[in-house]
């Protein structure tokens, strides 16, 4: 901590003056803190759900005049941002990082924050309350703990552990102790509303997911399809009928918060705020309309709201996304830090440009509101600014997990449509060439759930060039990263082959 920011007081209900408030830079909170109830519980009050669903939150209520949306944040494994929180009566600022500016919001529509493994009963107790109407979620995909079936893993012993206190729960037994997964607390705190009154209730998964709505809904229905039929009797009857999952699809770059970030933050508003987060200045926030009961006015926040949000998600995932994957690899290959540095270097940019246009728009149908070629442009200037530290190791992880939404797919739609892919191509040989390289001498380390076996298919640099053709047919013949439309084109599969050369000179 730099001897400014440990020197000077923290930002608190006492601490936040009108003197505060006035200073240059800062903005907010648009409502008073006193003023709001709870009536939304979200799971994973991590940097993404502060710098997004809160702000839209405060925004709606800002709007609206509707006080009844305060959040309950629940944290994950410890209890380091109720620390962070609590001390600061749940106030904090985001930091907006733009290209040319910096600004600071303060944020007051946290109202309290719980750690389940203290205040599982909390949670638990709030959900089932009349006056709480949503839960809201950013657990990331590993919090969802899916089997391979699309269900929960019931071979976790933390997932076992919650299906007794579940059956606990509803046999009306007190002193269940904390639970130990996010989906199994949300389903505890299902059952005890179940118990008490059963009002409708809705589930919000936030998280990038694809289908992040049916995929709750289809774990937690897995998770009380497990229990004793006599334990669950009328519960899962109450889940169909009176508990709705929309679908989302969330938008804004949060990059984790510096030592850099916090005194910029500390110069703007003369306190000290341990629980910043920093992001850009841009966000969006798409909600299938969905809801089995009172929400807040998002849409006066400038949320979507609409009955198809995998259009909108379509839009994210192919452009950026896709974009987002192949500015990692190519900058990656090049020897850039950060997708800022990728994307202004001007040959990588053209290079990505072409298979924007090439392959990927022409497979993607406008949604309501938004124009493809602006969102295109909007997309590629979003990742110049210099200000956000995404570096290009951390957008290249997991590209075995990654790349059959972003690329893969896309390629399908276009063979099925007649067409072959030539510029995903290149982008799957800038992928391949990346993997080599991380089996050479002195080379990165490979950050992939399947990290071994892309490894040993492509093989290093030096095998790739020599046999390119074989290191692509054993690649391609990874069943969990490529589907069969794509893996049976031979056509598809030579020309990923003839553009390993041309990534080569590219970057080299």
């Amino acid at each position: 901590m730099t001897t400014l920011v440990a020197t000077i007081p923290r930002l608190s209900a006492d601490t936040l003056t009108a003197d505060v408030r006035e200073r240059d830079g800062v903005t907010g909170p648009l409502v008073e803190a006193a003023t709001l109830s709870i009536g939304i519980v979200h799971f994973g009050i991590g940097a993404f759900h502060r710098t997004h669903q809160a702000v839209f939150t405060e925004d709606a209520a800002a709007a609206s005049g509707d006080t009844r949306w305060g959040i309950l944040g629940v944290t994950g494994r410890s209890d380091t941002v109720v620390q962070q929180l609590r001390p600061q009566d749940c106030l904090y600022g985001v930091l907006e990082r733009g290209a040319d500016a910096t600004a600071l919001r303060l944020v007051a529509s946290v109202r309290d924050v719980a750690w389940p493994g203290r205040d599982s009963e909390r949670v638990a107790d709030a959900l089932a309350s009349p006056t709480v109407h949503l839960a809201t979620l950013t657990i990331t995909e590993k919090g969802y703990l899916r089997a391979p079936n699309g269900g929960i893993d019931l071979g976790l012993g933390a997932v076992r552990h919650d299906l007794d206190v579940i059956g606990r729960e509803l046999a009306g037994e007190s002193d269940l102790g904390a639970s130990k997964t996010p989906i199994g607390l949300l389903v505890r705190g299902l059952a005890r509303r179940f118990r008490s009154g059963r009002e409708p209730f809705t589930v919000v998964a936030c998280d990038n997911l694809v289908d992040n709505g049916p995929t709750t809904r289809r774990l937690v229905r897995s998770l009380v399809e497990a229990l004793p039929a006599d334990a669950a009797a009328g519960f899962g009857d109450w889940l169909e009928a009176s508990v709705t999952f929309p679908s989302t699809m969330v938008d804004r770059i949060a990059p984790a918060t510096t030592e850099s970030d916090r005194e910029v933050a500390a110069e703007l508003l003369g306190l000290r705020d341990e629980a910043l987060v920093v992001a850009e200045p841009f966000k969006q926030w798409v909600i299938e309309d969905d809801f089995a009961g009172p929400r807040p006015a998002w849409e006066k926040a400038g949320a979507i709201l609409t009955t198809d949000v995998a259009a909108y998600e379509r839009v994210k995932l192919r452009i950026l996304n896709g974009t987002h994957s192949m500015l990692a690899y190519l900058g990656l290959l090049k020897g850039h830090e950060t997708i800022a540095k990728t994307v202004t270097d001007a040959p990588l940019r053209a290079a990505v440009l072409r298979v924007l246009n090439d392959d990927i728009l022409p497979t993607i149908e406008a949604p309501e509101g938004i124009d493809l070629e602006e969102y295109r442009d909007c997309v590629l200037e979003r990742f110049a600014n210099p200000s956000l530290a995404h570096t290009t190791r951390q957008v290249g992880m997991d590209g075995s997990q990654k790349l059959p939404f972003r690329w893969l797919a896309t390629a399908a739609d276009r063979l099925a449509d007649g067409e072959l892919p030539e510029g995903l191509a290149f982008a799957l040989a800038a992928w391949i060439t990346y993997i080599a390289s991380t089996s050479d001498a002195a080379g990165p380390v490979l950050d992939d759930p399947l990290a071994a076996r892309l490894q040993a298919a492509v093989g290093t640099s030096a095998e790739l060039r020599a046999e390119p053709s074989a290191a692509v047919d054993r690649l391609f013949a990874i069943d969990e990263v490529f589907g069969e439309s794509v893996r049976a084109s031979g056509e598809f599969r030579a020309a990923v082959v003839a553009a390993l050369p041309a990534v080569r000179a590219l970057v080299s």
